[in-house]
């Protein structure tokens, strides 16, 4: 059952337990850039104005190789990010091909960056020699990432793409950063754009870049970053051009094949009334699950959305992905 907005408000802003779970989890675990049965993966997209942009990941090979599954990190991560490491083992372990995406530029080497409507990168990972065999297609993105690939659904794409899942996603991108650039959520904010200038600073050493440096250390929200280096780069006129134009919300009724969100009441990242309001406006064209307990993209153990498999973030999608 959805949360009330009342209950969310008020849960999203003094939500103890949600900044644990949010929290803790990063503390407690270690990036992991490869695990026993990964190796590392290198790829390319082909852009208009860059021409060919590298790409990186770690993928581990499963099964029979018919099966694969794609997994995408948030703003500010990367493919070495703990949630895509635990995942990637789950759906391993039920005998699929994984690859942990890095977009363009999340490690500062590419010479560009990414923004959440860009597919471009996961259509060229899904197309790569490493995947062909693959008969059938997933992908799951987390946080920012899974707005990309619910995004990407809505769009011609692969026809072996069988679903995709998003795990505590914005479904539309302007109320996620209203939310983000909120006084309440400065710890969360700091530390993603702290991520983000590191990077951008890596890239204007390999290339141009569309504002100074110096200028974007001193960015303070995810609209003024927006503003100073997706903009310009992508070609829109403002930030509430690129969040009208990008936003995966509207495009939802287009999604041709299951769509898994995954939400908490009490994230404090993504304001629960917001994908509620998108999903609803969607007609049925996502199944929303709630996780009941949890915080961004960290669940306790145990967490159960109703799927037959283990229990936990990792074992519930590696459940849907075979079911």
């Amino acid at each position: 059952m959805a949360p009330t907005d009342a209950g969310v408000d008020c849960f999203y802003a003094c939500g103890v337990r949600a900044h644990f779970w949010t929290v803790v989890p990063r503390l407690l675990r270690r990036p992991r850039p490869a695990a026993p049965g990964e190796e590392a993966w290198r790829g390319a997209v082909v852009d208009p104005e860059r021409g060919a942009v590298p790409l990186f990941g770690w993928l581990r090979r499963g099964g029979d190789g018919s099966r694969g599954v794609v997994l995408v990190h948030g703003l500010g991560g990367s493919p070495d990010s703990p949630y895509l490491d635990a995942t990637a083992r789950a759906c391993a372990a039920a005998g699929a091909t994984t690859l942990r995406l890095g977009l363009r530029g999340c490690d500062g080497r590419a010479g560009d960056f990414y923004h959440a409507g860009l597919t471009a990168d996961l259509d060229a990972a899904l197309g790569s020699p490493e995947l062909r065999a693959c008969e059938r297609l997933a992908v799951i993105g987390f946080s920012l990432g899974g707005h990309l690939v619910i995004r990407h659904a809505t769009e011609d794409h692969d026809p072996r793409l069988e679903k995709v899942a998003a795990v505590c996603s914005p479904l539309e991108l302007q109320p996620a950063q209203q939310s983000f650039d909120r006084a309440v959520s400065w710890p969360y904010r700091l530390y993603v754009l702290g991520r983000l200038k590191r990077v951008y600073a890596e890239i204007a050493r390999l290339g141009a870049v569309p504002t100074p440096v110096a200028r974007v250390q001193r960015v303070r929200t995810i609209r003024e970053w927006d503003r100073l280096t997706v903009v310009p780069r992508f070609g829109f006129t403002s930030p509430e051009d690129y969040y009208e134009r990008a936003s995966a919300g509207p495009r939802l009724d287009r999604l041709r094949i299951p769509a898994l969100v995954v939400a908490c009441p009490s994230d404090p990242m993504v304001p629960a009334s917001s994908i509620r309001a998108a999903a609803a406006a969607a007609g049925g064209a996502v199944d929303l699950r709630w996780a009941p307990r949890g915080g961004h993209v960290a669940f306790p153990g145990d967490l159960d959305l109703g799927m037959p498999g283990a229990r936990g973030l990792g074992g519930q999608l590696a459940a849907w992905l075979v079911g």
